[in-house]
């Protein structure tokens, strides 16, 4: 009672309800309207909006235009619900709204409000078809009968199109290609290659929780050349297939590995070292961590699967492939030296950044999902946004019985077969939700024994998921899926089949997220629609051993041979909520291992924040000859200190020391006279230095004009900033990989992670003013200077980075980096 008092939901929906009276109260008003007036209303608003009317005093209007244009060109009138949906998602909350309600057209509203700042809403989907569909279809003709502009954003489009996008009043794109567009932004050589000039306002993610709770582990990485590792991963591969039991101990239940004393032994003989935990074998242990977790934790058919020769990743979540894609930090080439296919190059980083720190950068943020109440924790402490629970336009009648647990697993895979049998008998249609791709198959393998006709949704046969999707809810047809079937897709039932009991959903095990569970149950029972769910365990599941082991399998069996059915399934709200609390244990881990890598990346997100500022104000500003000067002067400063003692007494200066750092490496030889130097106090030599420094600016500026000095300060500093900056996120990586050892010594690795970290980005500040110091100083200016990047070919780990269809025409000296 105390934790429904206090759920956000009971006073948004307050709110919302009177929101959405009032939009109804609107509905004659607005039918009266014709098409010209309607669309006329836009610019009404977006004209009060400038003379200081709030979004929220419009709200209620905004919405009345949206419904009534909808009716005329979708033929779809919001529903009430929808409206207390498009008021949380304004809220910047979270709307969860059960399949089958329209999310689509509920992310209208919001929109179209918040488009009438002139700024952009980014609508951010999980793949390219359904950003395509939305831009394409009838969704976009809505936004067009207003009078906005849509934009789809997608990765073939080349810059020009891309930035034509970004300016739309609406935009359309994926969260990885939003996160690329902002890594690359911050790589360009000019102003005018920058896609998202207005910055990020407003952004609407559906699918919200599989974009920030499931990928917020994965970071998204621009990579350029390739590292060389002369041959560790297949020698640690040796070592780690040579390992007995004994030498390495896994646990269970937080699903980690590691050696045991006897194989430390071992590694510190094969690899011929005395101490394999010395911070100069950092490369050689996380190697071998790579190397057990691929050999011993990582399966086959279930996390990847090995296609043409190639290592490709199974995303958990949605049991899709991940083209592209590849495991982190040597993972991936771990995996594929443990499965002997060629093994990639580990390329280095040159921008990095997580999904929670792009998207916190939004000025406002919101989303909708069909399941993100059990994930509220995460969501409010991380992003700022409640879960609200918009409630259905039709009562859910669909039947969720209590689980059926078996103590073997071919007990429950014979249970749930006859279960599909006699479904199908009767011409019930049956979805059977499977987690793992091997499970997919080996159920296929004995509905085929028993000649059921039936469709195998997963990742390896992801091409004709359209087309599985679309009969799954026909009489008779049995479809058996893994989590691909969860998201984005709605079945709709045959003829007949209501009277039938619509779609039965049959899940061969429990998933370790909750929320993967209720996305396959809400496959039923759409829009009042009738449906039927169970779930098929086991104590031999993997989720029933990590937190059961053979206690669990032990009391199933007692139970089950006090029946005088010996096969018959245990049913009990004990077991039950055993299961569940395993899941809110597993949930509870992994919460807390993304909100471990958020404090890591906050550390770097601290550095890139002012690195890009940096950089962005060298592209943007037309002089940047005043930042260029003082960063010198600083560096001139900063130098000079180290050669003055001021400790004792009297202060010191250590004229010869000085002479020979300024004199040659950053000022022109024979710039600086000694004996002249010698003449100065602590202030003298300091102003004498940057008197040089200045005489030397100013005849280079007499000799050239003033755009070619200009421009020669822009090249020098962007060359620079990147060099070092790039150096600088490789540098973190290894110290983040080096840091975790410090926890066998009682330190805490995140706080010397912080410290080393804050010393290490002052030495890249340092670097970076020095180096702009020594080639101001120093360089020739030349009439046909060039911006290059620093690094060429790059790619991203969502694939290459090419367009794939424009062409666009060369314009010499102005490539970006990423073309």
């Amino acid at each position: 009672m105390f934790k429904k008092w206090f759920d956000p939901t009971r006073k948004v929906l307050k709110e919302a309800n009177i929101i959405a009276k009032n939009v109804f109260a609107l509905d004659e008003e607005m039918q009266k309207l014709t098409d010209l007036e309607l669309k006329e209303k836009t610019n009404e608003f977006k004209e009060r909006y400038q003379n200081g009317e709030s979004l929220d005093s419009l709200q209620v209007e905004a919405y009345a235009v949206v419904r009534e244009a909808s009716t005329r060109v979708t033929g779809m009138k919001p529903y009430f619900v929808q409206i207390l949906g498009a008021v949380a998602i304004h809220g910047g909350n979270i709307a969860e709204m059960k399949t089958g309600e329209g999310k689509t057209l509920t992310a209208v509203m919001p929109a179209y409000l918040n488009a009438l700042t002139n700024e952009g809403v980014h609508i951010v989907t999980v793949n390219e078809y359904l950003a395509r569909r939305e831009v394409e279809g009838e969704i976009g003709d809505l936004f067009r009968f207003l009078g906005l502009t849509v934009g789809l954003n997608i990765r073939e489009l080349t810059q020009k199109q891309k930035q034509e996008a970004y300016d739309c009043d609406i935009m359309y794109s994926t969260n990885s290609e939003l996160g690329f567009d902002y890594l690359r932004d911050h790589m360009a050589l000019y102003a005018n290659d920058i896609v998202a000039k207005r910055g990020l306002k407003f952004a609407i993610i559906d699918e919200v929780d599989s974009i920030l709770v499931d990928e917020a582990r994965t970071p998204l990485i621009i990579s350029g050349g390739a590292k060389n590792n002369g041959g560790l991963y297949e020698r640690v591969d040796r070592y780690v297939k040579s390992l007995l039991e004994d030498d390495y101990e896994i646990d269970v239940e937080s699903q980690t590995i590691e050696l045991t004393p006897s194989g430390i032994n071992k590694a510190e003989s094969f690899f011929n070292v005395e101490n394999i935990y010395d911070l100069n074998n950092v490369s050689i242990v996380h190697g071998i961590n790579n190397a057990l977790r691929a050999n011993y934790i990582l399966q086959r058919d279930k996390e990847y699967v090995v296609d043409n020769n190639e290592v490709l990743i199974v995303d958990q979540f949605t049991g899709r492939i991940l083209h592209g894609r590849q495991f982190s930090e040597g993972l991936h080439q771990a995996i594929e030296a443990k499965e002997g296919v060629e093994i990639k190059k580990e390329t280095i980083t040159v921008a990095t950044i997580t999904y929670q720190n792009f998207f916190r950068m939004y000025s406002k943020l919101s989303g909708m999902t069909g399941t993100a109440k059990t994930e509220e924790e995460e969501f409010n402490e991380i992003y700022n946004m409640d879960v609200i629970v918009i409630p259905t336009n039709e009562p859910v009648i669909r039947i969720d019985a209590p689980d059926f647990i078996y103590a073997t697993a071919e007990a429950k895979y014979n249970a749930l077969l006859d279960d599909v049998e006699a479904r199908h008998k009767l011409g019930q249609p049956v979805l059977v939700g499977t987690i793992a791709v091997e499970t997919s198959e080996f159920l296929s393998v004995e509905l085929r024994k028993r000649r059921i006709p039936h469709e195998v949704l997963n990742a390896k046969n992801h091409l004709r998921e359209a087309e599985i999707v679309e009969k799954a809810g026909r009489m008779g047809s049995v479809t058996i899926a893994t989590n691909m079937a969860g998201r984005g897709t709605d079945i709709k039932l045959g003829e007949g089949v209501v009277a039938l009991g619509g779609l039965a959903v049959l899940g061969s095990e429990r998933h370790e997220s909750r929320r993967i569970d209720n996305q396959l149950r809400g496959r039923a029972g759409r829009q009042g629609d009738p449906g039927f769910s169970r779930f098929y365990l086991s104590a031999e599941d993997e989720l029933m051993v990590r937190f059961g082991g053979e206690t669990f399998k032990k009391r199933i069996q007692l139970l089950q041979n006090l029946n005088e059915d010996k096969n018959s399934p245990v049913e009990s709200k004990m077991f039950s909520r055993f299961v569940a609390g395993a899941q809110k244990r597993i949930e509870g881990n992994n919460f807390e291992s993304r909100k471990n890598v958020l404090k890591y990346d906050d550390v770097l997100r601290m550095h890139r924040e002012i690195i890009y500022k940096e950089r962005m104000d060298v592209l943007t500003e037309s002089n940047i000859e005043e930042q260029a000067l003082n960063m010198l002067f600083r560096s001139i400063e900063d130098d000079a200190s180290m050669y003055i003692d001021q400790s004792g007494r009297k202060t010191e200066i250590d004229y010869e020391g000085l002479y020979k750092h300024f004199n040659g490496p950053i000022y022109r030889t024979n710039t600086i006279d000694l004996e002249t130097l010698k003449e100065k106090d602590e202030e003298g030599v300091i102003e004498y230095l940057k008197e040089l420094a200045n005489f030397e600016i100013n005849n280079k500026k007499t000799q050239i004009p003033e755009e070619v000095f200009v421009e020669f300060l822009k090249v020098i500093m962007l060359r620079i900033i990147d060099t070092y900056w790039m150096n600088h996120i490789d540098t973190m990586s290894e110290l983040r990989q080096g840091v975790v050892l410090q926890a066998y010594g009682q330190q805490n690795p995140l706080v010397i992670y912080q410290k080393e970290g804050y010393r290490l980005f002052e030495e890249l500040i340092s670097n970076i003013s020095r180096d702009v110091t020594k080639y101001v100083l120093k360089a020739n200016i030349e009439y046909n200077v060039k911006r290059e990047a620093v690094v060429k070919n790059t790619a991203t780990n969502e694939g290459s980075d090419k367009p794939k269809k424009a062409k666009k025409q060369k314009i010499r000296g102005r490539r970006a980096p990423w073309q």
